[in-house]
């Protein structure tokens, strides 16, 4: 197949790009699931389907500028790149990393240009690059955040390393991965004070932990010795508590304030086996549900979906999850998936049905993981809370039997 007219298909200033290898979905493109079928026709009318809408994706994504900003505590460095001809030009910038001065950069810089032709792409570095996302947000410019490993692994082999040359390796992956680009929101307010209550939390319960070993003293200590700190820890101990008590109340009184996310907590908490912790952890990592399609998309971002490791005849290793994931995410559905085989009657005889059949019991809790991942999708997206199935089908059976 031949597409004369299409730019995106030949090497550009030294950028050779991939022949058809575009994903036309988030979840294709996070598992790597495409299947065409076995048919030969049926494959050769899907794969057709398959390049035509990533053609028309690459052309809606078609900007004119490409800006790369490397983000610092302090400053920005900007490579603005533009396509000519068949080369391309980039110039670069550095500001402050301020709300007002990236303001006046871009007022100067691009206030002639459309909104549509501008495309801002920069890694994710946590709070520094806040400012930048904010300003971007709310002047509905495109805001393209992406992983820093991401776009430090397309870069390919490289030696040497400065702002100026991150910014400019950042526009060359706006530039070749644009049809890629999914706008990238901002969580709204009541997302961004959970998570930082939530950190603090986890700041509390470290502290908290670490004073609390103190009191192991006491066994292998003179009780004269022990009571010069005995006072103090219990004095801290006590304030941690306080403290973790207080951040939690906050954190419910911020979900009770908005009605979307009081919803949702309230059909996740009902089932079993997912309590307050892993719903608001899972209400920020979502972003209200508003970050990921399905469940499935959910499972591989928190390392619970398992992938194939093939490759020719001689390499054929069993399916595994892979350690790209959200580790606390993670460990707090593991934490889930224990209780609920514990008390939930259907994952408890599924668990004990997959391990009497020889399967490994980390392998059915990953499974479990995965069982509960899709049950927090099904009752927010039918807003409904979870309903024990079982329980009314063994109700029934019982029925019956008197009968």
């Amino acid at each position: 197949m031949n597409f004369p007219a299409c730019k995106t298909f030949r090497s550009i200033a030294r950028i050779s790009l991939p022949p058809f290898h575009f994903e036309f979905s988030v979840e294709q493109a996070s598992n790597r699931m495409i299947d065409f079928g076995s048919n030969k026709g049926f494959k050769a009318v899907s794969t057709f389907i398959y390049l035509l809408f990533n053609l028309i994706n690459i052309t809606m994504n078609k900007f004119k500028y490409y800006i790369g900003i490397d983000v610092s505590k302090l400053t920005l460095d900007v490579t603005v790149l533009q396509e000519v001809g068949n080369s391309t030009k980039s110039e670069h910038y550095k500001i402050e990393n301020k709300e007002k001065s990236i303001a006046q950069f871009v007022k100067k810089q691009f206030g002639k240009y459309p909104k549509e032709d501008l495309l801002f792409c920069f890694e994710d570095t946590g709070i520094y690059s806040l400012p930048l996302a904010y300003y971007l947000n709310d002047n509905e410019l495109a805001c393209w955040q992406r992983p820093a490993i991401e776009i430090k692994r397309s870069r390919g082999i490289t030696r040497g390393k400065s702002d100026k040359i991150d910014s400019k390796d950042i526009a060359f992956y706006a530039f070749t991965q644009n049809y890629k680009f999914r706008p990238n929101k901002l969580a709204i307010k009541e997302i961004q004070q959970l998570r930082l209550l939530f950190t603090e939390r986890e700041k509390v319960l470290k502290s908290l932990s670490s004073f609390e070993k103190t009191s192991e003293n006491e066994d292998f200590m003179t009780k004269e010795v022990f009571d010069s700190v005995a006072s103090v820890n219990k004095t801290i101990v006590d304030q941690l508590r306080k403290a973790l008590k207080a951040i939690e109340t906050k954190m419910l009184a911020i979900i009770s304030s908005e009605d979307t996310l009081n919803q949702q907590y309230k059909l996740i908490t009902s089932i079993p086996g997912i309590g307050m912790q892993t719903t608001v952890y899972l209400l920020i990592a979502t972003k209200g549900f508003s970050a990921f399609e399905n469940w499935r998309q959910l499972a591989c971002y928190a390392g619970v979906a398992p992938f194939p490791y093939q490759s020719g005849t001689s390499i054929n290793g069993r399916n595994k999850v892979h350690h790209f994931a959200d580790k606390k995410l993670k460990s707090l559905l593991n934490m889930c998936a224990i209780v609920a085989v514990r008390y939930d009657k259907e994952l408890k005889d599924y668990y004990e049905q997959k391990v009497a059949e020889g399967k490994a019991k980390m392998l059915v809790i990953n499974n479990v993981r995965g069982k509960l991942l899709a049950r927090v999708f099904a009752v927010t997206n039918r807003k409904t809370p979870f309903i024990n199935t079982q329980k009314f089908a063994s109700s029934n059976l019982n029925n019956i039997s008197k009968k």
